[in-house]
């Protein structure tokens, strides 16, 4: 019988695109699609359509007959959006020149690799993580590489000294994910301020992926950043995107912060991948920056209500570990007792109907765990939870 892989080697791929990981969060959820009941936990979205104030503009828009080419670098009343966005919330004073807007977070990910390494080059990544950075990055040949946080009864932390030894003279990159998805993890201002000591001590850049700097459980109304720390000559490229604080992840719109001399170069890059955003959809994008605020915060609100009812569920099983995440939308937890999370994912679906994500998914340190996403309905959530505790207490 002829397999799967030698009918691919006749087509002669890449290895690299060939041998790319399927998704583990992919396959739970494919596992259950369809089946009436489910509560889905698995991926990494909200139960909240987009709003209206948002959808409208863009619906105006395309009626209007904004469907031709538009600005490869972003429609400039979105770029305008953006630095009031940035002025607002991160009280820094930026141009229209400081952004591109591109086809989804992903592919601000995408763009930025392609800007700063390429085939035989490293980047260093947290882990465990949303594995679409390592797979995007080693389709294009180059190397991930992991340096697992450490999970203890304190939390989630980083060893700075082992983040550090993993830099070899190939690293081009760090890409850093604060908060984190999945483990929810989210770096002070002085980790902070000590990766990019980091970075500068080695001439690398740092690609910030601070989608969730909103949904923040802390003091203050937004998590820290790297715009807290940076200077004006520092390598930093953000990577960022409309699905998580508006509601929009369908829409495929995101956005690259970048130091102002990249812009031709990153221009460039949409060119040759999508040659821009549709401009109808950039109009909904303006007024979810404008307008979104307060929806923005009752998210926020809705979600540490729905943390609460789960960790307090979960805590009751006395079998469970977790750290409470400090942002981000994602319970990180292991059961006692549990080593396959994948195949225990499978069977959570089927005789609970609540859908988690295996931690095998995100990578090294993530095996053991199970990510669930909480940013839902709290009747919905406290089903989930209720059911989870029971099959926990009786069945694991």
């Amino acid at each position: 019988m002829t397999s799967h892989m030698s009918s691919l080697d006749a087509f002669n791929l890449r290895a690299e695109a060939r041998d790319a990981p399927p998704s583990g969060i992919v396959a739970v959820f494919q596992h259950a699609r369809g089946r009436e009941g489910v509560i889905p936990l698995w991926v990494g979205e909200g139960d909240l359509g987009t709003p209206d104030f948002i959808a409208r503009p863009a619906a105006d828009a395309l009626v209007g007959g904004e469907t031709f080419y538009t600005w490869q670098q972003g429609i400039p009343e979105l770029r305008a959006a953006l630095a009031r966005y940035y002025g607002r919330h991160f009280g820094i004073e930026s141009g229209l020149n400081d952004y591109i807007v591109v086809g989804s977070g992903m592919q601000a990910i995408q763009l930025a690799l392609q800007a700063v390494a390429g085939a035989g080059d490293e980047c260093v990544y947290l882990s465990p993580a949303w594995p679409n950075f390592a797979a995007a990055l080693e389709v294009a040949g180059g190397k991930a590489v992991p340096v697992t946080l450490d999970f203890s009864e304190n939390g989630w932390t980083l060893d700075l000294e082992r983040f550090e030894a993993a830099i070899t003279p190939r690293t081009r990159a760090l890409f850093i994910n604060t908060p984190s998805n999945p483990t929810g993890w989210a770096a002070d201002r002085e980790t902070l301020s000590a990766i990019l000591e980091i970075a500068r001590r080695h001439g690398i850049w740092i690609i910030a992926d601070e989608i969730y700097a909103k949904f923040w459980y802390g003091e203050g109304e937004r998590a820290p950043s790297f715009l807290d720390v940076q200077s004006p000559e520092d390598r930093i490229l953000y990577v960022n995107s409309f699905s998580k604080n508006w509601a929009m992840t369908g829409w495929r719109v995101g956005w690259i912060k970048a130091p102002p001399p990249l812009m031709p170069v990153l221009e460039n890059l949409v060119q040759y991948s999508t040659s821009g955003v549709p401009q109808f959809m950039q109009r909904g994008a303006v007024a979810a920056l404008d307008e979104g605020d307060d929806f923005i915060a009752s998210q926020v609100a809705r979600a540490a209500e729905a943390l609460d009812i789960v960790t307090k569920s979960l805590s009751a099983t006395g079998r469970v570990r977790f750290a409470r995440p400090g942002g981000a939308f994602y319970l990180f937890f292991a059961i006692d007792g549990v080593e396959d999370s994948m195949q225990s994912a499978m069977r959570l679906v089927d005789e609970t109907g609540v859908g988690l994500a295996p931690g095998v998914a995100f990578g090294a340190g993530g095996e053991g765990f199970f990510r669930l996403c909480f940013n839902r309905d709290l009747g919905q959530i406290a089903r989930a939870s209720k059911l989870l505790e029971a099959y926990i207490s009786e069945s694991f």
